[in-house]
């Protein structure tokens, strides 16, 4: 889940106040415009914003990630500020095999902000699928064809008077629909 709070923490406090069901959630990052010592050793200061926001990730069963270089995300372009670290990632607990997001501040070309990357190892899985099909004019599709006219031709309507009626038709179509395709195809 990517997150953008602006500087009011609009995003923060909607997911703080807001009963947000997010199940089966691996990663959140964003950028959180929340400093803390707690993420950048250059600022002094508590906030309690980021109290808020470590109770919301672990509402998602999610927790902070420390990147492999500690260097700041966001890029100051005046002399009285300085740069700082305001974007985050949190991963699920216990996920140790992606924990290795790295801030990269030489491609962040003309922005304040310095892309984050996490490495995702995707298992090499071979899933054996088979595709039942019949051959255009053989033998199987004459008699499908034959089989689904016939189921067509005898479907008992001679009382449609409810849609449960309706129903009961369209069921015993479809189960003899059913019967001719598994019947007829390899």
């Amino acid at each position: 889940m990517n997150i953008y709070s602006d500087s009011s923490h609009n995003a923060l406090k909607y997911l703080k106040d807001a009963e947000v069901n997010i199940s089966n959630l691996l990663i959140m990052t964003s950028d959180f415009n929340i400093r803390d010592c707690i993420w950048d050793l250059s600022f002094p200061h508590h906030s309690s914003f980021s109290e808020d926001l470590m109770i919301i990730a672990d509402s998602f069963n999610l927790e902070l990630l420390f990147p492999t270089n500690c260097v700041p995300t966001r890029y100051s372009d005046s002399d009285s500020r300085s740069n700082s670290v305001i974007d985050l990632m949190f991963l699920r607990y216990g996920s140790t095999e992606i924990n290795n997001h790295s801030i990269h501040p030489d491609l962040r070309l003309t922005s304040d902000h310095a892309p984050l990357s996490v490495m995702i190892a995707i298992k090499k899985e071979s899933i054996d699928s088979f595709k039942f099909s019949i051959v255009k004019n053989s033998k199987e599709e004459k008699s499908i064809i034959k089989n689904v006219s016939l189921a067509i031709k005898n479907i008992d309507i001679s009382d449609l008077s409810d849609s449960s009626k309706i129903e009961e038709a369209m069921d015993s179509l479809a189960s003899k629909i059913e019967c001719a395709w598994k019947s007829n195809t390899k």
